[in-house]
């Protein structure tokens, strides 16, 4: 029996992304408190939620549009039914993970950083997931992955086109 992955993101909706704000801005570091709650429910932080944003917390939409792009794990588009993520930190680089990553990016026709065509599988990089003491290590939605060669590689890409 196959499992099929549906993800668990609502469609952008303003009325609900001023809740979602609401609910966290009187939270101590509030903006990634806000940005990471948007991007749960949306699965990402969707363009029209920086300035509803930046009025809650006083701040001008510069100054959330930085945050948002400064870090990595902020998506500024829907991500694809599924995610595979490659860790790219230094130890898993040094392990082979450039190699890898090369292989993933030719296998879905896609660069890290972006979703195959048919919305299926986005490839993201990942600093550190603390499994690099031997090779490089992966993500498929949220489940780790360590000991990453081709092999297991080639088995989590072809599970995440699934």
């Amino acid at each position: 029996m196959t499992t099929v992955y549906e993800p668990s993101h609502e469609p952008w909706d303003e009325t609900r992304g001023a809740e979602i704000i609401a609910e966290h801005s009187k939270q101590e570091g509030a903006t990634l408190v806000v940005l990471h709650a948007l991007q749960e429910a949306f699965g990402y932080v969707p363009e029209a939620a920086i300035p509803m944003v930046a009025q809650a917390l006083n701040l001008s939409r510069a100054e959330v549009h930085g945050v948002v792009t400064f870090y990595h794990d902020f998506r500024h588009k829907p991500a694809g039914r599924r995610v595979l993520k490659l860790c790219r930190a230094e130890a898993c680089q040094a392990a082979g993970g450039d190699a890898l990553a090369a292989r993933a990016e030719a296998r879905l026709g896609v660069p890290l950083g972006n979703t195959t065509a048919d919305d299926r599988v986005t490839l993201e990089p990942i600093y550190c997931l603390g499994l690099c003491a031997t090779a490089p290590s992966a993500m498929l939605d949220g489940r780790l992955v360590g000991r990453l060669d081709e092999k297991r590689l080639d088995a989590l890409v072809a599970e995440a086109q699934r």
